[in-house]
């Protein structure tokens, strides 16, 4: 008789073992499950559900579909809808037609506006109308405008012009210019060739400078080569260099090579040790 319990705890004991795994693996299989019907895939097997879990799924397909009507996607299902949900996207629906219209999107239907709406949007159409032909952008259609509005126009497309002008961008016309325009964007577009060749940058003519400015260019140029020197970089003019200046540097570099050997870490060049500086540093230092 001990022998047969013996025997038979012996052979449960694999089962009491692997319950807790099989187990665990049957909860992950059902959230999965769970988790697969609310993302709407394929591998969702209903018939797995518990009915706390169908009427969880059903709760967020609801929620899902109202989010769908709400944003006039096509998988919307009016059907499904409670009486509330409906009206308030009704409501929903109308303020966006509205909206639409009045921001001039192709998707508007005038059709469902009311008088007063109607009125708005073309308010809003004449002022958007009004804004792009002042800022020469956007589909500007003249005849649409007032007597004032194109005196408004024209004297915003002058100023604009100017602008374009003074600023060496957009669309400049110099033949609309006046006198005094002219000069004063002739005087905008010297500073600004002064201010390219002083900062080395792009569209400087070096023939159009006085002889102040040509002198100022050449001592930025100047501090630009001694900065690209010292770190280094491959754009610099050693033969531009003053006597001074190059001692300085090679002084600066002495130091920094004397310094990472020193230390030990960085680009160490022995061989440029002065004979003090080589006795002063590790013969194990490597670079």
């Amino acid at each position: 008789m001990k022998v047969n319990l013996r025997a038979c705890f012996w052979a449960q004991l694999p089962c009491l073992i692997l319950w807790p795994v099989l187990s665990l693996a049957q909860s992950s299989n059902v959230g999965q499950n769970l988790a697969d019907c609310k993302a709407g895939r394929m591998a969702c097997d209903h018939s797995k559900l518990s009915s706390s879990q169908a009427a969880e799924l059903d709760a967020v397909t609801l929620e899902r579909n109202v989010s769908e009507c709400r944003n006039g996607f096509k998988d919307c299902d009016h059907s499904k809808l409670t009486g509330p949900q409906a009206i308030a996207l009704a409501v929903a629906d109308h303020q966006r037609n509205v909206s639409e219209c009045k921001d001039g999107m192709s998707s508007c239907d005038p059709s469902r506006l009311t008088q007063s709406e109607a009125r708005e949007s073309s308010v809003a159409a004449r002022q958007r109308n009004l804004t792009d032909c002042k800022d020469g952008i956007g589909d500007c259609d003249r005849s649409k405008l007032t007597a004032s509005e194109t005196g408004e126009v024209n004297l915003a497309r002058r100023q604009l012009n100017v602008s374009d002008c003074k600023n060496g961008a957009g669309l400049c016309d110099h033949s609309q210019l006046t006198s005094s325009e002219t000069a004063e964007v002739g005087a905008a577009e010297h500073q600004r060739n002064a201010q390219n060749c002083e900062n080395g940058w792009d569209e400087c003519d070096h023939s159009k400078l006085t002889p102040s400015e040509a002198s100022q260019t050449t001592a930025a140029e100047h501090r630009r080569n001694i900065s690209q020197c010292k770190n280094g970089q491959e754009t610099c003019d050693y033969s531009k260099l003053t006597p001074s200046e190059a001692k300085m540097l090679a002084d600066a570099e002495q130091q920094r090579n004397y310094t990472a050997c020193l230390q030990g870490h960085g680009y160490c060049d022995r061989s440029r040790l002065t004979p003090s500086e080589a006795k002063a540093t590790p013969s194990e230092t490597k670079p």
